[in-house]
């Protein structure tokens, strides 16, 4: 298929790689030290329509393709990882308010999350619970004219600077399983919320943590979707979220190699460019080879979903196995450097502990290969995976 960009998202590319690479990159690993995203850099990307540019016109956003946001978060990516999960959660948290929840919510929070005032985190893992994502403790009790949350969500991205989120809590019995969740939008900001902040090797300024409910009352209008049903309908923008995680491994791995090849150019062994010995150029095309496919994957799973088509398999692809190369492709491009990319000096060993996160963020290599089984085979794949 022809994957070739239109004129109106080869502008959007020309100013998210404009922004990455003058704005973002420079200062990548002086960010990746701190703890909290920087919000003023947020609001100069929702200024240039780099936040959302997929939500409703009507909302701050732009009305453009699931593509478009994939050709922007990899962009961003390329400049700092970190950054580009602004976009990521505008993507998947804003399409997740614009079908789901009630017109007030959206009105009051779309534009927050495209102009990158807001930041809106997501509340589905639990202790007990990883990739059990429906084996839910947390409750929502009926309370009046509301509910009341009790219980704990754990590894949430930005747990402790997000400023609402959708959480995910039990609203009928244990044994109903996934048909017995329900999906609540909530402001962070109330009493009865308390957050911790973990100490992780990579995503500092996003960050992960918990974040405990006590008692916390939720207004009936924050439901999303149907009460009981909110797993079922809401988890199917995780098959978005997949792709565009993609192509947020694949900008930094795109910015190594292309470090790389500049390096062997100039670096000199034997008299001569090391670019010209096999052992350095080959695992570098190699590298290139890879991510050419990889971006074909990606690409063509968003514009499954712009055709409305089923891309669950594909999405599934583009989560266990783009995250898995683009760290062996950074590893790579470090050794290339020698002993200076061994050093803080570079930037891979940052790249590598960031894009490694999402390994096991967002659903493991195992889970994705089965979610691939299940769409080729049917429910026997789930079924076996159970009884073995």
């Amino acid at each position: 298929m022809d994957f070739a960009l239109t004129e109106q998202q080869q502008a959007f590319r020309e100013v998210a790689e404009r922004f990455s690479r003058e704005k973002l990159a420079p200062h990548y690993q002086r960010r990746a030290k701190t703890h909290a995203l920087d919000r003023d850099l947020l609001r100069e990307m929702g200024a240039l329509g780099l936040i959302g540019a997929d939500m409703p016109e009507e909302f701050g956003g732009l009305g453009e393709s699931s593509v478009t946001a994939g050709v922007i978060i990899e962009q961003i990516a390329y400049g700092d990882f970190n950054v580009s999960y602004v976009q990521l959660l505008g993507s998947l948290m804003g399409g997740m308010i614009a079908q789901h929840a009630t017109p007030e919510i959206t009105r009051e929070w779309l534009p927050r999350i495209t102009s990158g005032a807001s930041v809106i985190g997501l509340g589905l893992t639990e202790p007990r619970g990883g990739s059990d994502a429906a084996n839910l403790i947390l409750r929502a009790d009926r309370s009046g004219n509301g509910y009341r949350l009790n219980g704990e969500k754990t590894s949430m991205s930005g747990a402790d600077q997000a400023d609402a989120a959708v959480i995910f809590a039990r609203t009928g019995k244990v044994e109903d399983g996934a048909r017995g969740v329900s999906a609540f939008f909530v402001d962070l900001n109330q009493p009865g919320i308390t957050r911790t902040h973990f100490d992780d090797i990579g995503t500092k300024p996003v960050g992960r943590g918990s974040v405990f409910f006590d008692d916390v009352f939720v207004p009936a209008e924050c439901l999303m979707a149907e009460e009981n049903k909110g797993f079922s309908k809401i988890m199917a923008g995780f098959d978005y979220s997949r792709a565009l995680i993609g192509l947020e491994c694949i900008g930094p791995a795109q910015a190594s190699v292309d470090e790389a090849w500049a390096y062997s150019g100039e670096r000199k062994a034997f008299d001569r460019p090391i670019a010209q010995f096999q052992g350095v150029s080959f695992p570098l095309a190699e590298a290139e080879t890879q991510l050419t496919m990889m971006r074909q994957l990606c690409y063509y799973t968003l514009s499954l979903r712009d055709r409305g088509l089923p891309h669950t398999a594909e999405a599934a692809m583009c989560k266990w196995y783009v995250p898995k190369v683009t760290c062996e492709i950074i590893h790579q491009c470090l050794l290339t450097h020698g002993h200076y990319g061994y050093t803080t000096d570079l930037p891979f060993h940052q790249r590598y502990l960031d894009v490694m996160g999402l390994q096991i963020g967002d659903g493991t290599a195992q889970i994705q290969k089965l979610v691939i089984a299940r769409e080729k085979i049917g429910r026997v794949a789930v079924q076996y995976a159970k009884q073995s």
